[in-house]
């Protein structure tokens, strides 16, 4: 088995290298077909996905069995800055690798996000619901998500939200060092989602890779919570003396707007492969023992 992944020096993707090679995660072990498994790690240095013609040069030579897609624009208010930018890499970068994935005949998987819904809910979203990005940021992801559709049919969408990992820098990492340099944190207490371990998230890549249940997954960590309720967990978990004080959205100056819920429903995952996401603090205080 080949494996292929982009963005492979980047949180998520660093993460599935490290449990493939361990051939299991923090949840149990993995599928024994990727014991044997070839990884091809590309970063942005190595392949440009947003080039078509290098995409189809390089994968073609390797001919993958499995594509998995963890590069992304994910600065959210410099997409809105940057737009062109934006949309070249999460949506045409997303095309391509969906085009060359047809091609070979590979399974493609590709990462999306909860910032492709408005935000104007009250309970946690569904794959079946409408979509309606606020943001440049999930407004590409979602051209991405469409692209991957129309021109891949062995597809895997797996949108995820609130991601922390060991690689790169995240809402966890930078709490953290904020709570211990200051002692005291204002945090927005009027957006509402799930917190997820990339441990867990590419548990349940690994384990939808290998079937064919193609489809479009919601995958984040079990129960939601403000970005508050994160933070004041993460001070506590990490046994830091620090003042966390609730503040809302307008007390920030942001490029981009944020949906104010965004909590995702694992509806899929329990319908096929089974959904063992952890819950959210659950997961966050195994991440905080590791490090």
């Amino acid at each position: 088995m080949k494996i292929l992944i982009t963005g492979a020096k980047g949180q998520l993707g660093s993460q599935i290298i490290n449990v493939l090679n361990k051939g299991t995660s923090d949840i149990g072990k993995i599928d024994s077909i990727y014991d044997k498994a070839e990884i091809f790690a590309f970063d942005v240095e190595d392949l440009d996905i947003t080039n078509l013609n290098q995409c189809k040069t390089v994968i073609k030579e390797i001919k993958p069995n499995l594509i998995i897609n963890c590069a992304a624009y994910t600065n959210v208010d410099s997409c809105e800055k940057e737009q062109d930018l934006a949309f070249k890499i999460n949506s045409i970068g997303a095309r391509n690798l969906a085009i060359v994935s047809e091609i070979i005949d590979s399974k493609l998987v590709h990462i999306s996000t909860d910032y492709v819904f408005e935000g104007n809910g009250t309970s946690p979203y569904r794959e079946y619901d409408i979509t309606n990005p606020v943001s440049v940021y999930g407004k590409s992801k979602l051209l991405g998500e469409s692209y991957v559709r129309e021109f891949s049919s062995k597809y895997f969408i797996l949108r995820t939200s609130w991601l922390y990992g060991f690689n790169g820098n995240n809402f966890v990492k930078t709490i953290i060092k904020a709570a211990k340099e200051k002692g005291q944190l204002k945090v927005v207490n009027d957006q509402r989602g799930n917190p997820t371990y990339a441990e867990d998230l590419v548990h349940h890549i690994l384990a939808v890779a290998v079937t064919q249940e193609y489809g479009i997954y919601h995958c984040t960590g079990s129960g939601e919570c403000s970005w508050y309720d994160f933070a004041k967990a993460i001070v506590k978990y990490s046994n830091i003396n620090c003042t966390v004080d609730p503040i809302t959205s307008e007390n920030l100056d942001r490029a981009a707007k944020r949906p104010a819920y965004s909590a995702l429903d694992n509806m899929m995952l329990r319908n096929t492969i089974g959904d063992n996401m952890r819950d959210w603090e659950e997961a966050l205080k195994m991440f905080i023992s590791h490090i």
